[in-house]
């Protein structure tokens, strides 16, 4: 019985906090009409690890095939890649990129990605980027879209190039340089 207060108390605070998030909301989207576009481009890289003691990418689901497949055609891994400054691991953290990467092509080893660069510092610190795409990896420059934002970036759209900076398969590293073009109110 304890417990139940408490639970009501948070529940209500929850409530009041979605409350104030809508309020806000609204109140970005009566000033829209007069808002002038804005273009934001950004440069990180992002690092996906699927070995070691933290794995950033972990398997989550595969065909009964994917592992006989050249392509591994079916592997869905979910990913929550730190996302730097620079190419290096020790770089300055920017943010999180979160989400899913499938292998989606029979006869060529690409991605379905479905993610959300998450930005946890800076001028961004709060917002975020939704990002869905074909990535063919071993292609030198690959481009995915832009489908929306939060924050500074509500309603974006735009396009995100990915180039391999570095990919080591047995040690399951790959740093990816990421450049967006970000159109945001």
């Amino acid at each position: 019985m304890e417990k139940l207060p408490l639970f009501l108390i948070l529940f209500s605070l929850a409530i009041s906090m979605a409350m104030a998030d809508r309020n806000e909301v609204d109140e970005w989207f009566g000033k829209l009409q007069h808002a002038k576009e804005k273009t934001t481009r950004l440069h990180f890289y992002f690092h996906d690890t699927t070995l070691g003691k933290n794995p950033s990418a972990r398997r989550v689901a595969q065909t009964p095939s994917t592992n006989k497949s050249p392509t591994l055609f079916g592997l869905i891994n979910m990913i929550d890649d730190p996302l730097t400054e620079g190419p290096e691991a020790t770089s300055k953290l920017v943010g999180r990129g979160q989400g899913l990467y499938a292998s989606s092509g029979l006869d060529e080893l690409s991605f379905l990605m479905a993610w959300n660069v998450i930005f946890k510092s800076g001028d961004y610190n709060g917002s975020s980027l939704t990002i869905l795409g074909r990535n063919p990896i071993t292609h030198p420059l690959r481009e995915m879209s832009i489908v929306g934002g939060t924050g500074v970036f509500r309603m974006a759209r735009g396009v995100v190039t990915l180039k391999t900076y570095f990919f080591n398969s047995s040690a399951g590293v790959a740093v990816v340089q990421v450049d967006v073009v970000a159109i945001h109110y």
